[in-house]
């Protein structure tokens, strides 16, 4: 059976696989227009389940080897839709955290930010190859930052585990705001197929330990 990588490499155009980690009782809305979008326009296979029925009584190793071995098992990408509440809720950080590790049976996701609007996330990062242009062609001038207070402040609503990555040098997680995808597949169709051709060429910071409860 060919799997994603082998497609891509016989120059086969694919529709990715992804997970889209969010908060399901504030964000549920964004995610249903994300894919209804897709419909229209299809430029993924939306693979995601509720990890919500995984019991919290469960060592932080095996929550992790479970969901990449069995909820992430045939995504390659994970989309997380930040908005108010998102940082604080468990679920989200097991998903992002399992995102970045190899499982038996798939290897490490790409991870792509995206912002909600009530965040009022006016800031972006580009970390992939050829991004600059196709996503913010009126930008001409972009700022590199090694400092933890200055990603805090301009993205106060993502998780810690993220900002802990976007800090590590050769991680690649782009973000950006809702604004920008939404309507916009090409947008989202480029994000998609770059974070998925970069997800092995570096490995994530997974030193912070899992949450355990909502906050």
């Amino acid at each position: 059976m060919l799997l994603e990588f082998d497609l891509v490499l016989m120059g086969v155009n694919i529709v990715h696989r992804i997970f889209i980690s969010y908060h399901h009782h504030g964000d549920q809305a964004y995610k249903d227009s994300l894919l209804r979008m897709n419909l229209d326009t299809p430029v993924f296979v939306d693979g995601s389940v509720d990890t919500g029925d995984i019991s919290d009584d469960l060592p932080s190793e095996s929550i992790r080897i479970k969901i990449r071995d069995e909820y992430l098992r045939e995504s390659s990408v994970t989309i997380l839709l930040v908005g108010l509440q998102t940082k604080r809720r468990k679920h989200v950080d097991w998903e992002v955290f399992s995102s970045m590790i190899d499982g038996k049976k798939n290897k490490r996701s790409g991870i792509i930010v995206i912002t909600l609007p009530p965040t009022n996330c006016t800031y972006y990062t580009a970390a992939h190859e050829g991004e600059k242009s196709k996503l913010y062609p009126e930008n001409s001038s972009w700022v590199n930052i090694d400092d933890r207070s200055e990603y805090e402040r301009r993205y106060p609503y993502i998780p810690d585990r993220i900002i802990d990555n976007l800090l590590k040098p050769g991680v690649k997680i782009s973000i950006t705001t809702w604004d920008r995808v939404f309507r916009h597949p090409d947008i989202l169709e480029f994000l998609i197929e770059s974070a998925y051709r970069d997800r092995n060429s570096f490995n994530y910071d997974t030193s912070r330990e899992m949450r355990r409860n909502n906050s």
